[in-house]
């Protein structure tokens, strides 16, 4: 089970589109990651079933360093509505923790086609609704947060990825948040929700046979490393140029990057023959 040059290389570049992606879009950078680094671990040998959960599982530990970053910078602008962000983040660790023991029950196809059905929904979701209307102030109920944190966190643990794909539909739609408000937020929220789910799938992945080397559960520090050593630099700029697009023009960026990965992962590429 060594890693190849090109395979290197894959994800280094994959570090540097999922850094830039999280500050800009406010989102993880799973739909950019998992893909990738499933694609590195089967082509390694690993067996599809772990390999789809040591993505996820690794995915969530790049998060962590590369939405710190990102919410340093959107905290600067005044972008991060910090009593939505811990309340949020709180609820959703807890959610997370659990939605990551989930996960280790389930087929890793199961999983992989879970991931692309969620991320497409909340494309869908962003594309359809209306509208919220820019003078409503944004929701200061800190109970609407830990209840929406915990569902939202335990979807977030099963399908591997930060949350900042589904919350933001959340913040923009129900909770009544402005776009670069819902980015910045969504940024420092899953500094919480990410680590309920890194340390779900180390304990769940403990002792699994089959695993790459340099793994501890289902983490690989090898692809960590190459991963977030791009991805926290490049989470600054992301964040910079976020302040600088107006909020429709960010939002249907996001859009369009969540229906391209969703309908790769769930599948239906494949399906069709196309070549994407």
């Amino acid at each position: 089970m060594e890693m190849e040059y090109i395979q290197i290389i894959a994800l280094l570049a994959t570090g540097v589109a999922v850094g830039f992606a999280s500050g800009l879009l406010g989102v993880g950078g799973c739909f950019i990651m998992v893909p990738v680094q499933y694609w590195v671990l089967t082509s390694m040998g690993v067996d599809p079933t772990i390999a789809i959960r040591m993505s996820f599982g690794t995915n969530l530990l790049v998060v962590l360093p590369t939405a710190m970053s990102g919410a340093r910078t959107h905290n600067k602008k005044g972008a991060v509505i910090w009593k939505a962000a811990i309340a949020f983040g709180i609820s959703g660790l807890a959610g997370a923790f659990a939605g990551g023991f989930l996960a280790s029950l389930l087929p890793g196809e199961i999983l992989k086609t879970g991931f692309g059905i969620v991320v497409i929904l909340g494309a869908i979701r962003m594309l359809t609704a209306k509208p919220p209307q820019i003078t409503e102030e944004p929701s200061d109920n800190t109970v609407a947060f830990i209840l929406w944190g915990i569902p939202l966190g335990i979807v977030s643990g099963i399908v591997g990825i930060g949350g900042g794909v589904i919350m933001i539909p959340i913040m923009l739609y129900a909770l009544k948040f402005r776009m670069h408000q819902a980015v910045g937020t969504s940024t420092a929220l899953m500094i919480f929700t990410v680590m309920g789910g890194i340390f779900s799938y180390i304990i769940n992945g403990w002792g699994v046979q089959g695993l790459p080397p340099y793994s501890t559960g289902y983490v690989n520090w090898f692809q960590w490393i190459l991963l977030a050593g791009c991805s926290v630099p490049m989470a600054v700029v992301g964040a910079k140029t976020a302040h600088l697009l107006p909020a429709k023009q960010l939002k249907y960026i996001f859009i369009a990057v969540m229906f391209y990965i969703g309908l790769k992962m769930a599948g239906v590429f494949t399906m069709l023959h196309l070549p994407f």
